[in-house]
């Protein structure tokens, strides 16, 4: 469907996006916290809370990475630092984090929720918003396992990486052959954030019950729920409710 309709279609799908994560956030994003890789689409916060932006890159370097981001204003970085580690942000210092549409460029998924959950005080939460692969461009990737991500997390990601890039180029940009390689190096090159890993609403509900099961996460799942094309969670340090 082209012209006007799928313009509309698309208005409509991003409405329906955003009265889900409404509904599922309301009354519980408060204080004080960070939101890594907001990019242009900062996610909306209620009067009063405070948010700092976090990104590997500044705002200059950002937009020469991204150039089919050109038309849109991206939203001023607070704090320069890998989002996967936050080494900048003390621990225990944050009331809340918003990962959305982060965690899937992730190289290393379970060391960046421990991370997210250490920068948190007692009580507070981390917010993901995980796209469904069936429902994106990923559907044609097989589903990240957590087998998979518990490697990448003991042996380290550069174990995997290529393996990830020549996957991409071959799912999601369909290059086949020479030139899947050769696009792959490229943008293994340029250490460009590709979807590292691709999850249905099962095998991410997988992956958040083990991150808090571990004993030094200390935290529990209050609530996973779909939300159309992407998967909402809520995790709690401490299992405070």
């Amino acid at each position: 469907m082209n012209g006007p309709f799928a313009a509309l279609r698309s208005k409509v799908n991003a409405a329906l996006l955003g009265l889900g994560r409404r509904r599922f956030t309301r009354g519980r994003i408060l204080g004080h916290g960070l939101e890594i890789g907001a990019l242009h689409d900062p996610f909306p916060v209620s009067p009063g809370v405070s948010v700092l932006y976090v990104d590997r890159l500044c705002v200059d370097e950002l937009r020469h990475h991204y150039p089919e981001l050109a038309q849109h204003k991206l939203i001023p970085v607070d704090i320069v630092d890998d989002g996967e580690r936050l080494s900048e942000v003390p621990s225990d210092s944050q009331d809340f984090v918003i990962a959305s549409h982060v965690l899937e460029h992730c190289e290393d998924p379970i060391g960046a929720i421990a991370n997210w959950l250490r920068v948190l005080r007692h009580g507070g939460i981390v917010l993901l918003l995980v796209p469904d692969k069936r429902f994106t461009f990923d559907r044609h990737r097989p589903t990240t396992d957590l087998d998979h991500v518990a490697r990448d997390a003991t042996e380290g990601p550069k174990t995997s990486r290529h393996l990830h890039y020549l996957e991409w180029v071959r799912c999601v940009e369909d290059c086949q052959n020479g030139d899947a390689l050769a696009r792959a190096a490229q943008l293994e090159e340029a250490s460009y954030s590709i979807h590292f890993h691709a999850w249905d609403f099962t095998a991410l509900r997988e992956l958040l019950e083990h991150c808090t099961s571990r004993r030094q996460s200390r935290a529990t799942v209050l609530e996973i729920r779909r939300n159309r094309s992407e998967n909402l969670a809520l995790l709690q340090k401490d299992g405070a409710s």
